[in-house]
């Protein structure tokens, strides 16, 4: 099954709640929010409060990607805000284990996200630990930036990995997501798509959506 989600990142905040219902009444599965802090990354974007607001507007289960330094103090903050999943980078987690445990205690699903640049390696011992993988596929901190063609080899090889230790573990992708990549990221072993600009940045971001399944659907998951 192929699920996207909409990374309100790239919607307009002074209509959030019509942005998100929109995509949601156009077949999202979940609402993605890119949380970061400028230090980890380049940018800074926002905290809790903007994850509440997405909570309050949709049925729709909402995931905060924490691109930020020292995660394991803001946690809670982000489970209390409403965040049903908490997705946190293996860069920035020194204690990893302990850090995937914490968001476990929360009740919230986990999820851990690595760079383009970042071996698979680095997850491999805590895969049994967690529901979701995140690649990126551009460098983290901006949206609209173009896809990198040499994560489709790293999207391959985790589903191998992922596929040999019989769990069930979602890959999720983030980043230059669009039309023309949204079916090779599925062919490699995607099974979540995040998407950005190629939603929020339409005209009518519903039926972008929409498009953006159907291209998806196109591909052959491996």
């Amino acid at each position: 099954m192929i699920k996207i989600a909409p990374s309100i990142l790239a919607a307009d905040f002074a209509c959030l709640r019509e942005r998100i219902n929109q995509v949601e009444s156009a077949g999202a599965d979940i609402i993605h929010c890119d949380v970061m802090d400028g230090h980890f990354v380049p940018n800074l974007t926002f905290g809790p409060l903007v994850i509440k607001a997405a909570r309050q507007s949709t049925a729709l289960p909402v995931e905060a990607h924490l691109m930020i330094e020292a995660p394991q103090q803001y946690i809670s903050a982000f489970r209390e805000a409403g965040a049903d999943r908490i997705i946190v980078h293996v860069e920035t987690c020194p204690h990893l284990h302990r850090v995937v445990h914490q968001v476990r205690e929360t009740g919230a699903g986990v999820g851990v996200a690595l760079n383009p640049a970042t071996s698979l390696t680095t997850v491999e011992e805590i895969l049994p630990d967690i529901n979701l993988l995140l690649i990126m596929t551009v460098n983290p901190g901006f949206g609209g930036q173009s896809f990198i063609n040499t994560t489709l080899k790293k999207i391959h090889r985790a589903r191998q990995i992922i596929a040999a230790l019989g769990k069930d573990i979602w890959i999720e992708v983030d980043g230059g997501i669009d039309n023309d990549t949204a079916s090779r990221v599925v062919e490699a072993g995607a099974q979540i798509l995040v998407a950005g600009s190629s939603i929020f940045g339409k005209p009518d971001p519903g039926q972008a959506c929409v498009e953006l399944r159907r291209r998806a659907l196109s591909g052959k998951m491996v």
